[in-house]
């Protein structure tokens, strides 16, 4: 029997499910743990299940002590570990991916109708109590239709979006670090274009890469600039990837029609030039904020620190 620390409250079952084959120290709260709380919560624990929400660091890890086997990120990214100092203390991290993918892609078409349709907005406009009444020219949007829709990362998620554009009408972009899935871009009849004519000819691009040092920033001002003054940005993938700065100014000057953001350059903080923008819609990180999701990626993250204490390999390790 092992020590598993739990460092956030979780949904379902998980936790029992822990609990039968291992100790657990459950926090049961929705936020990370202060610093101070950390040492206590992880000493001379086998396991730590982390979210999003919790940095692990080289002195998390060292906290934990050499015991440490395996981390369990709950979540598809894993922008918050410090994978190298992983690697260096023989720590396998695993993280959650398929399981959210269909969630956090209806999200990613949900903004894009948001944003293109003004529907943030005219919500907005009822829930304010002032008079309105039907107009022909009234809170009028962009039709999706027959536009082309750019996928920045066509991964599963970037690929389930691209599913639900394709539904709506609209033709498909595909630009990634790899090719994708030849069987998905026959499938989505898409195009697979550089990241210059991705830029170029998207009317609505949507970002599904992850955050790594060579994407951080991959959206800035010059990046910005090359996109259609009618074009829409949407991020459901990691703030960074985005210059909020570049982003606001692009906004300012009418070379970007808006924006529809899940996610921020400084979480929970946004760009005070965003919020009192009525061409940007913005959402609190809920891509993957089903109740199903939720619980399918506290249930694989359970499932995988049983499998590397039980000396089996994990689902899904991140390599």
């Amino acid at each position: 029997m092992g020590t598993v620390a739990v460092l956030s409250r979780l949904p379902g079952t998980a936790v029992e499910r822990l609990g039968r084959h291992h100790e657990v120290r459950y926090r049961d709260e929705d936020s990370a743990p202060p610093d101070a709380e950390l040492p206590g919560l992880v000493e001379g624990a086998d396991a730590v299940v982390a979210t999003l929400g919790q940095r692990v660091d080289a002195a998390l890890l060292d906290a934990a002590g050499p015991g440490l086997r395996v981390v369990a990120n709950v979540a598809v990214g894993y922008d918050n570990v410090d994978l190298d100092a992983c690697r260096q203390r023989g720590v396998t991290l695993t993280n959650t991916p398929g399981v959210l993918t269909d969630a956090t892609a209806d999200i990613a078409i949900s903004l894009t109708l948001m944003v293109t349709r003004r529907l943030a907005e005219a919500e907005r406009v009822v829930r304010s109590g002032q008079p309105w009444g039907w107009g022909m020219f009234q809170l009028l949007g962009s039709s999706v239709q027959g536009r082309t829709f750019g996928v920045l990362g066509p991964g599963a998620i970037g690929l389930a979006t691209a599913r639900r554009a394709r539904a709506f009408g609209m033709d498909v972009l595909l630009h990634g670090r790899s090719e994708p899935d030849p069987d998905a871009v026959a499938e989505l009849a898409a195009e697979v274009v550089g990241f210059e004519d991705l830029l170029a000819r998207s009317d609505v691009l949507s970002v599904h890469t992850p955050l790594t040092a060579a994407t951080r920033h991959l959206l800035d001002a010059d990046a910005l600039a090359r996109m259609r003054p009618t074009a829409y940005l949407v991020n459901t993938a990691r703030g960074p990837v985005v210059d909020e700065t570049a982003l606001v100014a692009a906004l300012e000057a009418g070379r970007l029609a808006g924006a529809g953001l899940d996610v921020f350059e400084d979480e929970p903080a946004v760009h005070p030039g965003l919020l009192e923008r009525d061409d940007v819609v913005l959402l609190p990180h809920v891509g993957s904020a089903t109740l199903e999701t939720r619980t399918a990626m506290a249930d694989l993250a359970a499932d995988n620190v049983v499998a590397v204490l039980d000396g089996r390999d994990p689902l899904t390790a991140v390599r």
